[in-house]
């Protein structure tokens, strides 16, 4: 299934079937985020939360496309991710969009 962050998809012509969404909580280990804690210290990228963070996102990803693919959507497109912290060590993920069905032109 194509995904497209703009809103357009050159060469082709589509109506639009509804906003389509996908989330996830994430956490890290509680070790991995005593360790990142005191990585704050020193400096450093946190490998452990880059990690999550990159699992969360795809996940949030398939979610996003497992409910365009139930309205039979071929694309989505104006896709967006936004983020926020639930607690320390623990964030969520959503990614969202409008799910589009190419028609004839």
């Amino acid at each position: 299934m194509l995904i497209a962050t703009t809103d357009e998809i050159p060469g082709k012509k589509y109506e639009v079937l509804g906003i389509v969404e996908g989330s996830t909580v994430q956490s890290v280990h509680i070790g991995k985020d005593i360790m990142n804690s005191l990585k704050t210290l020193v400096g450093g990228e946190l490998t452990s939360y880059n990690e999550m963070m990159n699992n969360a996102r795809k996940l949030a990803t398939e979610r996003m496309l497992e409910n365009a693919r139930a309205l039979n959507a071929d694309a989505v497109v104006c896709v967006r991710y936004s983020s926020s912290s639930i607690m320390q060590g623990a964030a969520e993920i959503i990614a969202y969009g409008s799910a589009v069905k190419f028609v004839s032109q």
